[in-house]
This record gives C-alpha cells, structure tokens and sequence, in this order.
C-alpha cells in the first residue's frame, strides 16, 4: 500500500511511504522524501510544454480557419465587388468563376449568368441598333432615287421637253410606276414595323389548299407571263386538305419569295420559277424553285436577316428595302411553320416552308 502527505516547514516536501513484505515474511517500509520545490519545477516545465503545444496548434488552426475564410468568403466577395465595379463601367468581358460550393459560390454563379445575359441583351440591342441604322440608310437610298427620277420628269414636262402625245405618255407612266414603287415600299416599311413590334393582327382562317393556292398562282402566272418567265405548278396533296392561315399575309409571302426570285433572274436565258406543294404526315410543304443566279453559300444563312441583300451595290437596279424574306420568316414563323432556302450558284434557288395541317378533333360519347 502507498500513502501520500506533504510535510510542511522551512522546505515543505512530499512524503511517499510504500509498504512492502520480505521473501521471509517480514515486513518493511519504504519512504520516499521529494522536495516539493522539484515538483514545483517539474509542473512548470510540463505548463510550458502544453502552452507551446496549445500555441502552436491554436496558430495553426487559425491559419487553416483564415485560408479557408479567405478562399470561401473573402475571395469571392472582391470577385463580386470587381465584377460591380466592372458591369458599372460597361465592360462585360470578365467572369466570376469560384470553386466553392457553399451559398457565396451560388451567388457567384447566378452573378455570372446574369452578366452572360446581360451581355447577350446588350450585343443583341446593339445588333438591333445597328440594323436600324442599315435599315435607315437602305431606306434612303431606295427612296431618293424614284424621287430623282419624278422631279427630272417633272421637270421635263414642265420644261417643254414631252413635247408630243407619246413623250408626255411616257413620263406620266414613268412617275406612276416610281411612284408606286415608294408606295410599295413605304408599305413594306410599315408591314415590318407592325411585325417587329408583335402589333400585327392576323385573320387566321380555315383554307382549302388546293383552291388558294390555284388562286394565286393564277395571280402570279399573269405577272410572270408579261415578264416572259414560266411557272409551273405542281399539287400533290390531297383536295380536301385543310390549312389554318391568314389568307392575306400568306400570300405575301409568295409574292415575297417570287419578287425576290424575278430581281435576282440571270439575264441572257429563259426565266423559270415552279411552285411544289408536297404533302407530309403533319403538315405540307411548299417549295419554290427558281433557275436564278443562285445565292453564295457564305450568303446563304443571312438571307433572312433584316435588310440583308445578297447584291451588296447599292447602285443596283433591283432596289427594294431588304426586308422581303425577313418578312415571310416572320409571317411564317406566326403560323407556326419554318421557312429555309437551299440553293447553287448558277442554277438557282429553292425556297421551302410548311405548314401545320388542320384536322377536326373528333369527340366519342
């Protein structure tokens, strides 16, 4: 058995006394005096240890917890703060990217999609902007030179020149055709306003296919015949084929498609334009071919853009706003069809859309 005691006095110390038993049976004690003064030196060695110890482990979590706070909150908020600063100054062209997963990273990442979008809008008001000016200029142009050509008959026949019954026939035709012309387009004008601005009011009906479209193409036969170009018409769907259209505004779009492919005619040979319609599960497809120029392949993807023109001279006879195809596109896509061109250069152009079929819903009691 052991017992402990601490002696007090001039130099306190620590009493441990040990009993034991002999080999022969006997009994014996052994005392162990420790200056408590060693002890005392002892537990302050083994303090400073462990406040070393504790100093150092608390340095190094503090390290890890300032990392990690930096990297996690810090970081991505100067990220943000920059991207602020940055977006104030409309510059876009930066990115707030951060690896952390927690709720700071999400703000982040909706912070970066919405600089995306922001950008998307702003290139894409840009774009718009810049069309309008095109648009601007294009309209100008194609307005100046019929009023040239009016005031210089004018002035003709104001000056005497239209001195005969056939020369004063003449200018008067003339200043009706250029005249009419600026009407046409000024409608085109105010057509494409109303579309782009979602203003137009469509009369959707119920069309027979095969009877609208022998109607127009009776129209345009009669024009394309005092061109000296054929056309040709070929139906292959069913009679009693039904459409859901605006009767009007879908004949624009053919007359669109066809006036674009009478200006673009090469000439030197026999003009021809035919009119496919084909027939599909769900809807019907509408071609219009042409034996034209043809258009560039690097061309081709932009015909349907706003004052795009595939002859860049603006000296061109063919005139025009630009805005026919973009106009079909628009009608077309209203009436929940799509519209596309294929075409070579040399031998012409197809134009196709279609068109959704309208079928009764039958109901069973």
């Amino acid at each position: 058995a052991a017992k402990d005691n601490y002696i007090t006095g001039d130099e306190p110390y620590h009493l441990r006394q040990l009993s034991f038993q002999f080999s022969d049976g006997s009994k014996g004690i052994i005392q162990i005096f420790t200056p408590v003064e060693m002890v005392v030196k002892q537990v302050e060695r083994v303090i400073l240890k462990v406040s070393v110890c504790s100093l150092l482990i608390l340095l190094l979590v503090s390290a890890i917890a300032f990392t990690w706070l930096y990297q996690s909150i810090v970081q991505p908020l100067e990220k943000l703060k920059r991207a602020a600063v940055n977006i104030k100054d409309g510059n876009l062209d930066f990115n707030v990217i951060t690896d952390t997963e927690d709720e700071i990273g999400e703000v982040c990442i909706a912070f970066e999609e919405m600089r995306i979008k922001l950008k998307e809008q702003i290139e894409v008001s840009m774009q718009y902007e810049k069309d309008n000016k095109e648009l601007l200029s294009n309209v100008s142009h194609d307005l100046k030179t019929p009023i040239t050509a009016i005031k210089g008959y004018v002035e003709g026949i104001r000056d005497g020149v239209a001195d005969t019954p056939e020369k004063m026939d003449k200018y008067i035709r003339t200043i009706y055709n250029k005249a009419t012309d600026m009407d046409k387009l000024i409608d085109e004008l105010f057509l494409f306003s109303k579309l782009d601005s979602n203003s137009m009011n469509y009369n959707f009906a119920k069309l027979n296919l095969k009877d609208y479209f022998e109607d127009c193409v009776d129209e345009i036969s009669l024009d394309l015949e005092s061109r000296g170009i054929s056309l040709a018409y070929y139906n292959h769907v069913p009679e009693n084929t039904i459409i859901i259209a605006d009767p009007e505004q879908l004949k624009r779009v053919i007359n669109n498609i066809v006036g674009n492919s009478v200006k673009y005619m090469e000439s030197g040979r026999p003009g021809h334009i035919g009119i496919f319609i084909k027939d599909e599960p769900e809807f019907v497809q509408i071609e219009i071919q042409d034996n034209g120029k043809g258009i560039a392949k690097k061309e081709l993807p932009h015909i349907f853009e706003r004052c795009y023109r595939t002859d860049a001279s603006r000296n061109s006879s063919k005139g025009g706003s630009g805005l026919g195809l973009s106009i079909a596109k628009k009608i077309i896509e209203e009436h929940g069809g799509k519209i596309w061109a294929n075409s070579v250069e040399g031998e012409g152009t197809t134009m196709s859309f279609v068109l959704r079929k309208y079928k009764e819903c039958v109901t069973y009691e």
